[in-house]
């Protein structure tokens, strides 16, 4: 059972004073039987009070403001947690459609989460899904099948997505980061009707090499008929076991956002992110990164709303 320690900073900046800064963070651990939160410490400029509460997803948030004029935010996040996941998982092969059909039979969450968004492209995913996904296989081997899909047919390359890239770009692309694998992956799975949703964590693979090491990142969560839900990772093509931390679940991305938000004042703003993930054997690794904001605050003198993406 692997404990590790991670920082994470994310510093706004801005060219002028803002004031009337509104702000929700979900940069809380989730709370579930695979992780044990040890200790977590939040530290925000000027300490302001923070409004803690549990979204629809089941996520717990924190909403705050500053009143006051200022020229940077800094949310810091210090968190020690223990995954206790195993290593291998007894995932139930077994289970298809029909069985499916009977758990989540008028649980309007699971609907919500097996419906797919239009896309213009959806004949491209239909024909993905005549590779991965035939009435007779388990929900189980759709969705391993469908994540080595998207491993070997995608390529991983940063800076051509952002926050709001769709599916239809991503299959343009046919390259991104882990949040569009992700949705990529959400889309495939919720057009053959499999509840799925969205997860942001981090992933801590220490020496192993995995794309993703270092920052916030983002996978998937599938639910198995006579399992429950199971944690995948498109982007390494691996199932979840206690290698990775769970921040938020949801729909989307949008569901959650480490932290989005919005402030008054013509004001131009920057964006870095800091993440460091520090191991039992003493390893850490550290990244830095700075982020393209998708909303420049000269489209609103008055008001400016910013949103981190978290997924790098």
């Amino acid at each position: 059972m692997p404990i590790f320690r991670i920082h994470h900073i994310t510093k706004y900046e801005y060219d002028r004073p803002v004031k009337e800064s509104v702000n929700e963070i979900k940069i809380f651990p989730y709370q579930c039987p695979e992780q044990e939160i040890l200790q977590h410490d939040l530290l925000i400029t000027t300490h302001p009070d923070v409004q803690v509460f549990t979204d629809y997803w089941g996520n717990k948030t924190g909403e705050f403001n500053l009143l006051s004029p200022h020229k940077a935010l800094t949310i810091e996040s210090k968190l020690l947690v223990r995954t206790i996941a195993p290593t291998q998982l007894q995932i139930n092969f077994h289970t298809g459609f029909e069985q499916l059909k009977v758990e989540i039979a008028d649980q309007l969450k699971m609907i919500e989460l097996s419906r797919p968004d239009l896309i213009r492209t959806q004949d491209v995913i239909n024909n993905i899904l005549t590779v991965i996904a035939q009435p007779d296989k388990s929900i189980a081997a759709i969705t391993e099948h469908c994540s080595e899909y998207i491993f070997k047919n995608f390529k991983y390359i940063k800076g051509i997505t952002n926050i709001e890239t769709t599916v239809d770009e991503i299959l343009q692309h046919r390259a991104g980061v882990c949040q569009d694998f992700a949705h990529l992956m959400l889309h495939i799975l919720r057009s053959s009707h499999i509840p799925c949703r969205y997860v942001s964590g981090y992933i801590c693979p220490n020496k192993d090499g995995m794309r993703g090491e270092g920052a916030t990142h983002a996978w998937v969560e599938v639910f198995i008929p006579g399992y429950g839900w199971a944690g995948i990772d498109p982007t390494n093509n691996v199932w979840v076991t206690n290698k990775h931390v769970k921040l938020s679940v949801g729909r989307h991305f949008r569901d959650c956002s480490p932290v989005k938000g919005s402030f008054k004042g013509p004001a131009r703003q920057t964006l870095s992110v800091f993440v460091a993930v520090g191991y039992e054997d003493g390893n850490v690794f550290e990244e830095m990164n700075n982020v393209h904001l998708h909303k420049e605050s000269e489209e609103d003198p008055e008001e400016t709303e910013g949103s981190f993406a978290g997924q790098q």
